[in-house]
């Protein structure tokens, strides 16, 4: 069993930044995908960012493009994903999963675990 725990979340103005950080309980092995979902209310959650542990390649959807970075830190436990020129759009609460390899990166039935989520508040 693996828990996930993800900080960093609050509240910024529109164009500000954030940083978020999971953290896995114990060790995940190489090649294995870690992923950032969010979910606004009223809406389904949709895939962010996702990363491949060891190699770091890495996916984006479309609307974070060039705003969003996902990284995984020195600390082979940890992710972050760095939040630039927020938009009130990237409003809602953000979940960290935890994958074996897949090419599906997006499809969250895929993901055996899951974090709590931490909020992001983007305001005008």
């Amino acid at each position: 069993q693996v828990q996930l725990v993800e900080s960093g979340g609050g509240s910024v103005q529109a164009g500000g930044s954030l940083r978020l950080s999971c953290t896995a309980s114990r060790y995940i092995p190489n090649s294995s995908l870690m992923a950032w979902f969010r979910q606004a209310p009223g809406k389904e959650r949709e895939g962010v960012a996702s990363i491949y542990l060891g190699s770091h390649l890495t996916y984006y959807t479309d609307s974070v493009k060039g705003r969003f970075t996902i990284s995984q830190d020195k600390n082979p436990l940890t992710i972050h994903l760095q939040m630039d020129s927020l938009k009130l759009e990237d409003t809602a609460m953000y979940y960290c999963g935890a994958a074996g390899y897949s090419t599906t990166w997006s499809d969250e039935r895929i993901y055996r675990y899951w974090g709590q989520g931490t909020q992001v508040t983007v305001s005008s």
